[in-house]
């Protein structure tokens, strides 16, 4: 597939690249201009490179092609299996942290071991004439080069690799509809990245300025070298913790920001929009800005949404009293009560949004009732009542076919169990005490109390001191005598008010 070959080039070139101006370039210009040496010594020494550069490059090929290989197979196959897919999208993500092991592995070592072989064997066989030592501090600038080697290569990876991540990405949607991208694993860590980066360039020159100086010294045949290091020492240490201080700082000026997006997206997800980003004078103000005006958005979609609901569900209670001129209104106000009910119990905000939009639908089951049993204006005979008694059943089956599912699953319990009694004895599942449901038990004061208190071809409506009469017998009977205390407390206050005003 063109989309890897273009990766396996871009990887290769920024490799070679890298490697030639590691050894050929800081390495090679390490020893010429540090080492005295004579002409065909220069020679010697450039071919032990040349050598070593050709075993290191074997061995890293050797390792680059195992570590793509998940990677090519997925994009080389038609249809590739799913756990395949997602392996290769996972070993994408880190090819930039192989592209490090790599490096200081075969890299390292395929270039270091034949080059350190070579040299001492030189020196055993009078071909290069400087101390064995000389050997170990080339090796530790090859370890310091090969560090600041993995730093240019990981982020120069990080770039090669992103074509691949969006192929293999829209391969798995397309094959298998899965989106890999609301995967939301980190694979490498901003701290690290940085830590690691800033530690490098910040010590690494000045490591390698202070080998050359230490050999430089030895070379003119100067006897100050523990002073030296003494005075080295303490300015790398400085700069050591000066780079990790920087780093440090650096990292959370970085991370701050993101972290306030990340926790305002927390909130997002959780029906939350209240909360801003903070203010940035940097690129993340722009990132900042763009988030509050999603916010601001987000707000004014979901006040229109939850008016529109609103207004859907007062208009479908509406219709539903409609098709029985004797319940007008019956939907609404029991929603009245049962909300009012609610807030004294201490519901939450949006516990009680559920209350009242499973009041107005607490009766939509009798859409199912036939009309002749439904608009009946006389006492029902019992095989009707028992009809009747279906329509909890018939609107909890209704709503739970309603989509998404999740939108009505708290609204099922209130329309279902409105009519089961406290003390077991009511309909349609005869549920018992805290068996039944919250909105089940506040449902039922509310909609006795109304119904009480609604006049019927058959009957008046009762007064309302009547009716809080009858609930105050029927407390731990029929009703749950928390919720029914609650709304005779609630009644009784109104009327003495009204008493009062009188």
């Amino acid at each position: 597939m063109m989309v890897y070959r273009n990766f396996f080039r871009t990887a290769v070139k920024n490799y070679l690249i890298g490697s030639a101006a590691a050894v050929f370039g800081i390495g090679a210009i390490f020893m010429f201009s540090t080492l005295r040496m004579t002409g065909n010594e220069m020679l010697l020494l450039g071919g032990i490179l040349s050598v070593s550069f050709a075993v290191m490059i074997l061995a890293e090929l050797a390792f680059f092609t195992f570590h793509t290989r998940p990677i090519r197979d997925v994009l080389l196959t038609d249809l590739p299996p799913a756990d395949a897919l997602v392996s290769a999208y996972k070993r994408a993500h880190q090819f930039p942290m192989y592209t490090v092991f790599r490096i200081y592995g075969p890299h390292l070592f395929g270039f270091s071991i034949p080059a350190l072989l070579l040299t001492i064997l030189s020196i055993k066989w009078k071909l290069l004439n400087f101390p064995v030592y000389y050997v170990f501090l080339a090796m530790l600038g090859a370890i310091l080069i090969a560090g600041m080697h993995s730093v240019i290569e990981f982020f120069l990876s990080s770039q090669a690799i992103k074509p691949v991540l969006n192929i293999l990405k829209e391969r798995t949607f397309k094959i298998h509809k899965i989106d890999l991208a609301m995967e939301a694993n980190v694979y490498v860590s901003i701290r690290h990245k940085i830590m690691f980066s800033a530690i490098y360039i910040g010590v690494f020159p000045l490591v390698l300025f202070s080998l050359a100086t230490q050999v430089h010294i030895t070379e003119a045949g100067l006897s100050i070298s523990g002073e030296y290091w003494r005075w080295a020492g303490i300015v790398l240490v400085m700069s050591l913790l000066f780079s990790v201080l920087g780093a440090y700082l650096l990292f959370h000026n970085i991370v701050d920001p993101i972290t306030s997006l990340l926790h305002g997206i927390r909130q997002v997800e959780k029906g939350d929009f209240s909360y801003k980003g903070e203010i940035y004078s940097d690129e993340f103000s722009r990132l900042i800005a763009g988030y509050n005006q999603m916010i601001d958005g987000l707000k004014e979609r979901d006040k229109i949404n939850s008016e529109l609901l609103d207004s859907f569900f007062h208009t479908l209670a509406v219709a539903l009293d409609a098709k029985d001129i004797n319940t007008a209104g019956h939907s609404v106000r029991v929603s009245e009560y049962a909300v009012i009910i609610g807030e004294s119990a201490g519901l939450q905000h949006s516990e009680l949004e559920q209350l009242k939009k499973s009041a107005l639908l607490h009766d939509v089951g009798k859409i199912g009732i036939r009309d002749d049993i439904l608009l009946k204006e006389g006492r029902l005979t019992e095989e009707e009542f028992e009809e009747i008694k279906k329509h909890p059943v018939i609107g909890a089956s209704i709503l739970s076919k309603v989509q998404p599912a999740d939108a009505m699953a708290s609204l099922i319990p209130g329309v279902r169990y409105h009519h089961e009694r406290f003390d077991g004895l009511g309909y349609p599942e005869g549920k018992k005490g805290n068996d039944i449901p919250v909105f089940g038990r506040i449902l039922a004061v509310a909609d006795a109390f109304d119904a009480m208190t609604s006049d019927r071809p058959y009957r008046d409506g009762m007064p309302v001191h009547k009716a809080l009469q009858i609930i105050e017998k029927g407390k731990g009977t029929q009703w749950d005598p928390y919720y029914a205390q609650l709304f005779l407390d609630i009644m009784q206050s109104k009327n003495a008010g009204q008493a009062a005003s009188e």
